[in-house]
């Protein structure tokens, strides 16, 4: 079928591409949902901005199931000293996520105003820190993390989560903090009509701008980051370990591959031109291309910083030759082969049922939409 490096790469290829497929469809929904108890001024406006993501929210989680079974998959070493060394942070994000669930199925259950408010910001919880906690992540993996292997090759983890909460990462976390909500508010704007569109939109152009200058920030900060460049590496096309490699440490290294091949630089080029694109066509009230170009916005974003680490996966910051690259922490060849089989199964039909309900469900949502239906929406 595939060699073994070819592969590893393939692999790499398909994590990032479930990764931009989960910021797409699952993002715009948790932009949706820290929008909400902001935007929605009547519980009726409250009641259109929750259903406009209430048929897909659910579905949109699996792309984050897929994504953390991808990793255990492809990348097993990475998957262990992540999910266990970074326990307490991704405590913090699922304990949010918990909200998003029973806020949608029991916000409208009782006709209460506190009631409902309440879940409105349980809502907004579920949605607006694991949207910042994911940026954050990025930024920890620039910096490195601080993990070293020992004599085993059991990794031993020697931080805590404050030490992940550093200046750069939190200015990497309001990076997908606003792009995922400029990616909710174009959503929004495609799926409502009249003054709560005019609100949206006005929103919007102040997110896009503050996600613009935060990505800016973020960009000339990498340049004076010290990064890890691979000097040596046993052949990647067999199996390895984090072990058979020599690096070195240098500023600014996370741009090399953008030093060595020009047209990457395409990848931060396309965030500010969807960006500045998305704003306009909101403007215009081009909805459904709007929502394309802010798409294509989370995906340059994402290309950026995938293409700034590139071939690491899991910097060390203790230990940089013990960092994992997508060449040293991949599952076997027979793994990858049998698990890239089932992702060209199921992935498809993803999309498709995706793609359906989404047909299904288009069409604006109004007041009186509300109303008539109030027993049967959310």
């Amino acid at each position: 079928m595939f060699d073994y490096e070819t592969l590893k790469l393939i692999w790499w290829l398909l994590i990032g591409i479930i990764l931009i497929a989960f910021a797409i469809m699952d993002g715009h929904d948790m932009g949706v949902g820290t929008l909400l108890p902001l935007l929605g001024k009547t519980d009726n406006e409250r009641r259109i901005i929750i259903n406009s993501v209430a048929p897909h929210w659910d579905g949109n989680q699996v792309w984050l199931i897929t994504a953390g079974a991808g990793i255990f998959a492809a990348w097993p070493i990475v998957y262990s000293i992540a999910f266990s060394g970074l326990y307490w942070a991704i405590l913090l994000l699922l304990s949010a996520l918990f909200f998003r669930p029973v806020g949608f199925e029991y916000r409208s259950k009782i006709v209460s105003t506190r009631w409902r408010r309440n879940w409105d910001w349980g809502i907004f919880i579920g949605s607006a820190i694991p949207s910042f906690l994911f940026g954050v992540a990025f930024g920890n993996l620039l910096l490195g993390i601080p993990f070293h292997l020992d004599e085993t090759m059991r990794a031993q983890f020697d931080g805590n989560f404050f030490d992940l909460l550093h200046p750069f990462a939190l200015i990497c976390g309001l990076v997908s903090f606003t792009l995922l909500v400029l990616q909710g508010a174009t959503f929004l704007i495609h799926r409502t009509e009249g003054e709560l569109q005019l609100r949206v939109i006005k929103v919007a152009r102040v997110v896009g701008i503050v996600m613009l200058i935060c990505f800016s920030i973020a960009g000339i900060w990498v340049f004076f980051l010290k990064g890890i460049t691979i000097d040596t590496i046993a052949d990647t096309n067999q199996a390895m370990n984090p072990l058979m490699k020599t690096v070195h440490v240098e500023q600014g290294a996370w741009l090399n591959n953008y030093k060595h091949y020009s047209w990457l630089w395409l990848a931060p080029v396309l965030v500010y031109a969807m960006v500045i694109l998305t704003l306009v066509l909101q403007a215009a009230k081009r909805t459904a291309i709007a929502f394309i170009s802010s798409s294509l916005a989370v995906t340059g974003t994402i290309l950026t910083a995938g293409i700034a680490l590139f071939p690491f996966v899991l910097p060390s910051n203790i230990d940089p030759a013990m960092s994992v690259t997508l060449w040293d922490g991949a599952a076997s060849y027979y793994t990858l082969t049998i698990m890239l089989i089932v992702v060209l199964i199921f992935v498809p039909l993803i999309l498709s049922y995706t793609a359906w309900s989404y047909y299904v469900m288009r069409g604006k949502l109004n007041e009186s939409y509300i109303e008539s239906n109030d027993k049967l929406l959310y």
